[in-house]
Formats: C-alpha cells, structure tokens, sequence
C-alpha cells in the first residue's frame, strides 16, 4: 500500500473506540445488503438440478447427521466429487431442518454473509483502508454473480469454502503479525493455517491455488517480498502446496467420469474458450444481463477474431499491470489473483459440457474488485463524488442481484430464463422437459426433449428423458423406438438397456425385456433396479426362484433397496414361506418406515397367519399414506369380513371401487357380499348382480368363482333358474379344475336355487 492518502478514506486521528464504531456498523450494513438482496431465497423450494443428488434425493444426507452418513462422507467420491466438509454440512443442515428448503437456503446465505464480512475484516487489517475495504466487500456480496453459489442449495460448496478461504488468509495475516515480533504463538497459528486450508479444500478443491494468493498478498499488502527472502516465502507455502497436490489428485480421480477427453473439445478449442472465458467473466462483471444457469459450450468453434481480441486484451491487461507494478501494487495483485484463481475451472480441463459458469468467478473476482477499488481511489474526486458513486454502483447491483435471484425460485423460472438468454442449449431444454414432466405437464415436457434433440441429436440424457415421458404419456411403441435408437448410438448404456426393458414389460413382451436387463446386469453388474425389474420380469413369466434369486442379489448389492425387500417378501408369501415374508417387509420399513407397500404385505402375511387385528393395523397405516391405494382398500375389507365386521367390509370394498371401478377382483368381492350377507338391510341384490356381470366380462365368463357370486346375486333377486344355469356353469369348470372345495361349495348352493332359495352366508359367531 502506497503512502498517500486517498479522498476515499476518513483521516485516522479518530480514536480507537470511534474506529472499531464504523467497523461494527459497516458489518452490519454488509449484513443487511446480504439478506436485502438474498433473504428472498427462504421462500424458494429446491432445483431439481444437482439439489437432489446433494440432499433431497440422498437417503445418507437425508437422514442427517449419522456416524454412518460420516463415514460416507470421507470414503464415498459421489456426483464425480470428493468434498467431504461440504457433505456434512448438508447432512447439518437435514438434521436441524429436515427437507424443509427454507432451512438450507437460510444456511447458504448465512455462510456467505459471514465471508463477505470475514472479506471486509481481513481486507482491512492488512491494508488500512476502512471504505476501500467495504466497498469490496459490499461488491462480493450483492454482484448478481453470486446469486449461483448462494441461491443454488448444491452449491453450499462456493459458500463453505468461501468461508474457509478468507479464515485461512486471516489466520495468514495473523501468523505474519507474529512472524514480525518473533512471537511463540506464530507456530500455533501456522498450524492453523493449514487447518483452515485443509477444511476448505475438503469443502471445494477450487481452493488448490491459495497458497500462490498467499505469496501474492506477501509482495501486497503485507510487503514481506524482499531480496533474497523470495525463496524463504516459497518454503513457507511448501505445506499448503502439498495440500494443494493431493488435494488435485483427489480431484482428478473423483472426476475421472465428468472429465471430457480431447475427442469431444479439442486442445485448442479448450485454450480458445479459456482466454474469451476469461474475458466474458469481466463483461459480466461490468454487465451482469442475460446470467443464466448453464452456458452451453462452442461446439462449432468460436470465432477466430473473439479468440484473437481475448488474448490480445488478457495480454495488454497484463502488460499494464506489470508495467504499474512499483506506484500501483494492487493492479498485479489484483489481476494475477483473478487469472491464477480462474485457472483451476477456466476449462484447460473440461469438466462437464459448459462453457463458463457465474459461480466460478465467486472468489477470483475479489482481485479485480480490490485492483479497481484502489484505482477509483486515486481519481482526484471529492470524498462526496466517490461517495455517490459507491452507492450508485451498489444501488444498481443489489437491484440486478434481487432480479436475478428471482429466477431462481422455481425450476421452470430457471430453466425458462436461461432458454431465454442463451442460444441453442440443449441442456435447459432438458431441464425444462424434466420439470414439465414432474409437474405432470407430459406433452410440454416431450416437446422441450425433442427441442433438446433437435439441437443435439445423440444427447443421450435428452433421448432417455423423451422415452420416459412417451412411456408416462402411454405411447410405448414410440418410447421403444426412441431407446433404440438411444442405443445404437451407446450400446453399452445400461441405463437405457434397463428402461427399454421396462417399456418391453409394459407392451407384454416380457422375454425381450429379459433380454435388456440381462445386458444391462451385463455391463454394470451391480446395477440393483436392474436385477429386481429383471426379479419382477421372471415373476411375471412364473419363474418364481428365479425372481427370488434375483431379487436376493439386489438385496445384496443394495441392502437399503426397501422394493426389493418388498418384492421378495411378496413372493415368499406367494410361496408359502410367510414367516421369511414377515421379515423382509420388516426389513423395508426399517428402511422406508412410510412405505405403504410394505405395510400392505404384512397385512396380507397376517391375514395368512390368521394375526386378523396385526394385519387390519397395517392396512389402515397403508391407506393413511396412500389413501387411493385400492388393493390396500380390498383386503381391509377380506380382512374385516373375516372378522365378522360385514357393514365395515361392504364399506371399504365400495371406496377400492372408487378408486379402480374396473377392477374385477373389487367387483365380484363387493357383489357377493351385497348378494349373500347374513343381514338383509345390507343386502342389495340389483347392485349384487350389475358388479358380478361386469366382473365375469374380463374373463369370458370362465371363472368359476365370478360366476359363483353372479348365480348368488341372481338368486338374491328372484331370477333362481338363471341362478341354476350359471351354478350349474361353475361346478362344471370347478371339476374341469379339480377344485373340490369349490365344487362342493356350489353343490350346497345350487340345490338353495334349485329349492327356490338364495344363498346367505351364516351370521357369524364371536
């Protein structure tokens, strides 16, 4: 820091106590800006883009803080990461809030106001400057650049480490404060600095290039570089260097997937985009419009005079700076932070498949801002000028950021901004398209698929998503051909093996589906839904051990796959192995405690166990959490019946009617009670012989059962020789069956008809 004083600052013959007065206010006002611009988001639900693979849709985050969730934290590279800090505090925040949204946007924000203040406390100490330092601090608090890393639950990341960036260089200023008395102390904050560095590294590995922001803010402003000490400075870092390295190979296994190769974005494609990214980021710094979520990458190349117009501009920038490097110190300092920070993400090595992103510029930004600040300093303005041009510049950022935050309040908000201010990007097409189709909105969302086609033609998330969205809309024959397609282009996409299996199911063609989960078990062996839709194909066909086999390997994979659970214990019922059903369906609500099929199956096993008061239980906490659940609705009412209840049976198999009119097994449990109860108020034989027409129609009249309930209700209503007929019908297909218990049954029965009598089941005793 120069000498002289600038117009910008109050003259430091006020006392202590006056000072650390504007201090406490200025944190203040940075926190008041903050949740001004910011505290919109507690109102705003989360974004189905990354929010659910870092929270709502993570069974180890979701259930909190855990010695398990922990563990999984440091052992697990997940959504091509490894950031373990970041996990707990998502895991922090489902502990104190739940998936209540308005609690982990409340976390983001609180996380980014303390940075922003941290930035104005350290800014301060090291140079001096009260104003200078807020001010920019107050810019990195409301740019509409930082409405990505703070609006955005998934990117708790930028927060976080944000926080533990501008701790570790205050720590730094510390240790160098005792470093110059000789203090005992400066080994303890030394050990601290690596510490924070470590935590935040753990939190987001964008932080590897702090150790050179380090030497940077020795040569300004703590002006520790010189002759001869250079090399001391360097040794110094040696520790945080290391940390720096490990935490780059860290970084480069866990995104081993999401890394793009050469193939896709040349090398000098690569270079191009890094220097107009470069240069973009400080367009969007002076302008922040048209900021959207996702800016698709060039595939076609840029054009060769906005490549050569970067690096000409990042050159003569460059020249500039070095050139003003004794007067105006912070003019290097300030722009070598910003490119050495961008470096990591600037895309030399392509992550993903966007061009740039806003929350890149989040921490290297802090350099221009300073280097600017303390030029706009230096203008021969009057404090009252530079004043109102201060708040003008914030006025007009908080206003940008507030409107920009906006778009962030739902996914199609989002998605529907960014299509609006970016060209052909696929990727919000699809994103869009998913929103539509969670919403229910199936056609909309099949038209943004084919839009995100249009654009790219072999995107393969587009073409899965468009075969879902076919498949929801009950057009299979198109969803199959759009999987095949989606196949010839990837053959060895397991996912797209699995849902054509699924689309194969649904068009009956159960052995074709067989076929495409077996491959699809054949690329990725431990793919769980593949082995128990593949369990449920076998089910299907009747290969019962064999759908338990595989039902037993999903389980094995994924221990906490509850379906699985269920399926299995579904079919050890089937198999007359009800006391290992019991456990399996236990074993699901351990997992999913609300998992109405789950209580749905131990309702059935307890009917079979004869445990009538344990299974009616189950199907009334089935029918509390999903009340349209028919089959639930039907066996309370078996289950009921068995008890004697009549009136509540006829009760609950007429809401299972509600819910699935067709359903033949509903119509004929409900007709034959309405023909044959013991209680004659209850008894409606016209209604009794409607419902048992309508059930014998799906068969053909080849049931034996249907047609024992159709010649009751026509016996109820008077019509005994029809009753005879149809009596007489179903004993024959009984003996055709052998069904014994049936045919005499119908024996007993059609002798009442014959007699002139109908049938009515005996009142039964307690």
């Amino acid at each position: 820091m120069t000498g002289q004083q600038s117009s910008l600052e109050v003259p430091t013959d006020a006392g202590g106590s006056e000072q650390r007065r504007r201090v406490a206010v200025v944190c203040l006002v940075l926190a008041a800006i903050t949740f001004a611009v910011f505290g919109q988001t507690l109102a705003h639900g989360f974004i189905d883009y990354d929010d659910n693979i870092y929270v709502y849709g993570n069974p180890v985050v979701a259930r909190g803080l855990t010695l398990k969730g922990i563990v999984w934290a440091f052992t697990t590279v997940h959504a091509d990461n490894w950031h373990p800090l970041t996990w707990l505090s998502h895991m922090l925040d489902c502990q104190l809030y739940g998936l209540h949204p308005g609690g982990h946007h409340l976390t983001n924000v609180l996380l980014h106001t303390a940075t922003v203040i941290a930035l104005f406390l350290v800014l301060r100490r090291m140079t001096g400057a009260l104003w200078r330092s807020a001010f920019v601090a107050a810019v990195f608090a409301i740019h509409p650049l930082r409405v990505e890393s703070v609006a955005w639950v998934a990117e708790r990341k930028d927060v976080l480490s944000g926080l533990f960036f501008m701790l570790t260089i205050g720590v730094y200023v510390r240790y160098v404060d005792e470093c110059k008395v000789q203090s005992a102390k400066r080994k303890l904050f030394y050990l601290s600095v690596i510490v924070l560095f470590a935590l935040g590294l753990m939190a987001k590995p964008m932080l590897v290039t702090l150790p050179f922001v380090l030497l940077l803010l020795d040569y300004w402003p703590l002006q520790r570089v010189e002759p001869g000490k250079l090399s001391g400075l360097v040794m110094e870092k040696l520790p945080l260097l290391a940390l720096s390295a490990a935490s780059c190979v860290a970084t480069l296994l866990a995104q081993n997937r999401a890394i793009q190769p050469t193939g896709a974005y040349s090398l000098p494609l690569r270079c191009a985009n890094a220097l107009v990214t470069c240069m973009v980021y400080l367009c969007q710094m002076v302008w922040p419009a048209g900021l959207a979520v996702y800016y698709p990458y060039p595939n076609d190349g840029l054009p060769t005079w906005e490549v050569a117009l970067a690096g000409t501009l990042l050159a003569g920038l460059s020249a500039a700076a070095w050139a003003r490097r004794r007067k105006q110190p912070w003019l290097l300092v300030g722009w070598v932070w910003y490119l050495v920070m961008l470096l990591p993400v600037v895309g030399v090595i392509q992550v993903g498949g966007q061009a740039h992103a806003d929350r890149y510029t989040c921490l290297p930004q802090i350099g221009i801002y300073v280097a600017v600040t303390w030029l706009a300093a230096e203008w021969r303005l009057s404090r009252e000028a530079l004043g109102g041009l201060m708040a003008g510049v914030l006025a007009v950022l908080m206003l940008c950021a507030s409107t920009q935050t906006a778009y962030w309040k739902d996914g199609e908000t989002l998605w529907t901004h960014t299509i609006s201010c970016t060209t052909g990007n696929a990727m919000a097409y699809n994103s869009l398209g998913l929103v539509y189709r969670e919403k229910g909105e199936v056609d909309k969302a099949i038209i943004c698929f084919q839009k995100a086609l249009q654009i790219h033609v072999d995107f393969i998330d587009a073409r899965n998503n468009l075969g879902l969205a076919l498949m929801q809309n009950g057009q299979l024959d198109k969803a199959i051909s759009c999987y095949q397609d989606a196949l010839e282009l990837q053959p060895r996409n397991a996912v797209i093996h699995l849902n054509l299996g699924n689309a194969l199911v649904k068009m009956g063609r159960v052995d074709e589906a067989i076929a495409h989960y077996q491959r699809a078990l054949e690329i990725k062996p431990d793919y769980p839904e593949a082995r128990n839709n593949l369990g449920s194909a076998f089910r299907q066909k009747g290969c019962l051990d064999d759908a338990i086999t595989q039902y037993q390997n999903t389980l094995r994979i994924n221990p906490a796959n509850a379906g699985a659970d269920v399926n299995l214990g579904e079919l050890l019922l089937q198999k007359g192995s009800v006391d290992n059903g019991i456990l399996h369906f236990q074993h699901a609500l351990q997992i999913e405690p609300d998992l109405a099929e789950a209580h749905y199956g131990l309702g059935n096993a307890f009917c079979q166990k004869g445990r009538l008061d344990e299974a009616i239980t189950h199907f009334q906490r089935a029918l509390q959490i999903r009340p349209d659940y028919a089959k639930a609705q039907n066996n309370l009412g078996n289950a009921l019946l068995e008890k004697g209840s009549v009136s509540d049976a006829i009760i609950h198999y007429q809401k299972a009617l509600e819910i699935q009119p067709a359903d033949s097994v509903i119509q004929n449990n409900l007709a034959w009670l309405l023909a044959t109860c013991p209680q004659a108020s209850l008894r409606n034989g016209a209604r009794a012989v409607e419902l048992a027409r309508q059930a014998n129609n799906p068969a053909g009249g080849e049931n034996p059962f249907n047609l024992r309930t159709l010649a009751a209700a026509y016996a109820e209503t008077g019509r005994f020789s029809e009753a005879v007929e149809t009596a007489q019908r179903a004993l024959r297909m009984a003996g055709a069956q052998s069904n014994t218990t049936l045919a005499g049954q119908l024996q007993l029965e059609l002798k009442l008809y014959q007699a002139g009598r109908p049938f009515h089941r005996p009142e039964q005793t307690h």
